[in-house]
């Protein structure tokens, strides 16, 4: 029988699959972060869980992998579920998806929460291309380091933070970054959710004042960099000497490069002129 990683609610129990119902149900051993919350999980869906529990947190991840495995490898089901969200996304869990791979046990999904897609989705930034980088470093200068490998990242970034480290990590970003838009989205789908948009540091400023819940940042990705007109004169007349239309290759070469069509053709000329 399989590993299978459960999607867990983020907050609302309602978010809860009745895939997930039904294998807290079934499975014969259930691995979970936090015993407790688990326990509270099933009782809001008024399940009862059918096989044993044992904890499954960062800390004792290594110890518990044979005794799974080994479940596994009897052809027991067993179901690994996360406090909230998909294991293995900044959650305990890839260490036993990787032995599975390793061992060719087989592994399935119960697809649930995302914190991630979800703040992505609440943010109002671009969607189409993203990347999640885990929590901020804590340390700040591992901070600036961080962010500045991210300056020229095209793709919006979406990361985890603590609560009280929230300001002085959107300080940073607002240092290194420059002005731009983000989202901060706090404690999703549950009581008190909120989303806070507008620049980085207009958001340092907020936070400054004391945020509480758990935490997910949305920043925008890096502009395109403008290129130089001048830099681009030799690939039209490169094209031109070859045969292509001036007009034609300039329309094309300024549409790719995010320059003004006219003052590419008027550098052309010039060129030939000079």
């Amino acid at each position: 029988m399989p590993l299978v990683l459960g999607g867990t609610p983020l907050g609302d129990s309602r978010d809860a699959s009745s895939r997930l119902r039904e294998a807290l149900g079934t499975a014969d051993v259930i691995a979970a972060e936090d015993t407790r919350r688990l326990r509270a999980l099933a009782a809001a869906l008024e399940v009862s869980p059918g096989g044993r529990i044992v904890s499954f947190y960062e800390d004792v991840e290594n110890a518990r992998l044979p005794k799974l495995l080994e479940a596994l490898h009897a052809g027991e089901t067993v179901l690994l579920v996360t406090d909230a969200g998909m294991p293995s996304v900044s959650d305990p869990g890839y260490r036993l998806v990787s032995a599975c791979v390793d061992a060719g046990l087989p592994i399935t999904c119960l697809p649930g929460p995302s914190a991630v897609t979800t703040a992505l989705a609440l943010s109002g930034l671009p969607s189409d291309r993203f990347c999640f980088d885990g929590f901020a470093p804590r340390k700040a200068g591992e901070r600036a380091k961080w962010f500045a490998e991210l300056a020229a990242q095209p793709r919006t970034v979406v990361f985890f933070e603590s609560p009280h480290r929230l300001a002085a990590t959107l300080d940073d970003a607002a240092k290194t970054l420059g002005d731009r838009r983000a989202a901060v989205c706090r404690e999703l789908t549950k009581t008190y959710e909120e989303v806070r948009r507008g620049t980085l540091a207009e958001l340092a400023a907020w936070a400054a004042e004391g945020v509480r819940g758990e935490i997910t940042v949305v920043v925008e990705g890096a502009s395109p960099a403008r290129a130089d007109v001048n830099d681009l004169v030799a690939e039209v007349s490169s094209r031109v000497s070859a045969g292509e239309r001036l007009k034609a290759v300039a329309t094309e070469v300024a549409q790719l490069a995010g320059v003004s069509k006219k003052e590419l053709y008027d550098a052309v000329l010039a060129a030939r002129r000079g």
